[in-house]
């Protein structure tokens, strides 16, 4: 056998064996867990989207019957302006300071939401209101939606985190695919609870 037959025959078993290790690094498995943070993270922010829609609604609602109420209705117009400004991209979930302003915005929201809330049990016709029981059912559900929408999301960030922090995908990750750590939810914020709307 000649040399150059040796070295071609060394060539082919080394890219043969590339090959089959490559199926075993994480690779796909990596860049599938990927796709479905960002998909998760899809879904959180069209369920936090989903309840900024219904704020104008509710605050208009309140107006008509809580005319008193002027600080706390201008303070959910303010925290829904600015959650609504406060945006994060997939690409951007590696970046603490812009998980952490997100979370800060869509918080202050919250606490702006209960806060009304708390306040409308002072008009009990507020809450005979038809409309308004229908924009409390609505929040209601919302707030449950993005509560399994964070669930989701904070799991499958675990999972795709492990891959990236575990020998030896953490190798593919690094070197080959240059993927990092993605943020999730603190403990005090996914312990936090939702307003309430029940009365």
């Amino acid at each position: 056998m000649t040399k150059i037959h040796r070295s071609f025959r060394f060539f082919l078993s080394i890219v043969v064996l590339s090959v089959l290790s490559f199926s075993g690094c994480g690779y796909n498995r990596i860049q599938s867990l990927d796709e479905d943070v960002k998909a998760s993270w899809s879904e959180v922010l069209n369920q936090y989207q989903r309840r900024a829609d219904l704020v104008p609604n509710l605050v208009e609602t309140v107006k008509g019957y809580a005319k008193h109420e002027q600080e706390t209705l201008e303070g959910v117009v303010s925290a829904r302006a600015k959650a609504t400004s406060v945006t994060i991209s997939a690409g951007e979930l590696g970046s603490a300071e812009a998980f952490k302003k997100y979370q800060q915005a869509q918080g202050e929201l919250s606490q702006a939401l209960g806060r009304l809330l708390m306040v409308t049990e002072n008009y009990p016709q507020l809450k005979a209101n038809d409309q308004f029981r229908d924009l409390q059912s609505q929040l209601e559900g919302t707030e449950n939606r993005i509560a399994v929408a964070r669930k989701r999301y904070i799991e499958q960030v675990a999972e795709y985190n492990k891959l990236v922090r575990f020998f030896p995908t953490n190798l593919t990750a690094r070197y080959l695919l240059h993927a990092e750590v993605k943020e999730t939810f603190t403990v005090e914020e996914s312990v936090k609870q939702a307003p309430k709307v029940k009365f």
